[in-house]
């Protein structure tokens, strides 16, 4: 008896990694076996060029409202009540234009929405409003 009791306290404890290797294995081998190496088939073609061609940076139309609420309209002071004709003279230059408005953020709301007022009844649709970091 007091051999068992001998034994059991000097017994270490063994983990048996044969098993868990073996299931890795097969799972390696099952996803190689599974996975597709195929190139998918399909018609190499050559796109097209667009007949219109995308607008460049300066087709679009840049408004900035001060904290004192002077509108600029590329880079020239404009009155807010000239701001649609203004607009509807760029757009026969390049149609489909689009409006960025650039207020200061103690610009009254105010002045960007009558700005904005303005725009749409030149009929531009695309308009961003943004905050300037000044």
């Amino acid at each position: 008896m007091a051999f068992k009791k001998y034994a059991a306290e000097h017994e270490e404890a063994k983990v048996d990694m044969t098993p868990m290797l073996d299931i890795i294995f097969i799972m390696l081998i099952f996803f190689i076996v599974t996975t597709s190496f195929v190139k998918p088939m399909g018609i190499d073609y050559n796109k097209p060029e667009s007949a219109q061609k995308s607008r460049a940076k300066g087709d679009n139309v840049f408004i900035t409202v001060s904290k004192t609420g002077l509108v600029t309209m590329e880079g020239r002071q404009v009155d807010v009540e000239r701001i649609t004709a203004n607009i509807e003279r760029k757009l026969a230059e390049t149609p489909g234009a689009a409006v960025l408005i650039q207020a200061d953020g103690e610009t009254l709301h105010g002045t960007v929405v009558e700005v904005m007022d303005k725009v749409k009844e030149a009929g531009v649709h695309k308009i961003s409003v943004t905050q300037s970091d000044e």
